[in-house]
């Protein structure tokens, strides 16, 4: 996977976006939102024989504090992603556990505190994979 990480600094106009190790400005924009795709067309710009499209970008701001949080977040974000995948996994796992073990639709719902049709669709998806 290739990546890119981008330095942000506000000026007047918006955003100057700096790339990880080179020292001035490589292109800027009005806000933040739009960086990412910016940085893909300058690195398309400079580099067109590469596709950037689905690089990953992280643009982090000037300021070291900000920039912190900001990586603390991301973190925390996908991390949060790891272990919700990781729940629909053990729950889509154990429903047809006890699908096997000829528990009802409506037991298994009233264990894991979800409907019935969610039971349903938890078997579905367990059949299909």
């Amino acid at each position: 996977m290739n990546a890119a990480t981008v330095t942000a600094t506000r000026w007047s106009q918006g955003w100057e976006l700096t790339l990880e190790g080179e020292g001035d400005p490589a292109t800027q924009v009005r806000t933040l939102d739009k960086a990412r795709q910016q940085v893909i067309d300058y690195l398309d710009t400079v580099d067109p024989d590469v596709d950037h499209a689905d690089w990953v970008i992280t643009v982090l701001p000037a300021d070291e504090a900000d920039a912190q949080q900001v990586r603390a977040v991301r973190e925390g974000t996908t991390a949060a992603a790891r272990a919700q995948d990781e729940a629909a996994r053990r729950t889509r796992d154990l429903v047809a556990t006890l699908d096997r073990k000829q528990y009802k639709s409506a037991d298994i719902a009233g264990l894991l505190g979800v409907s019935r049709a969610r039971v349903s669709q938890l078997l579905t998806e367990s059949r299909a994979a």
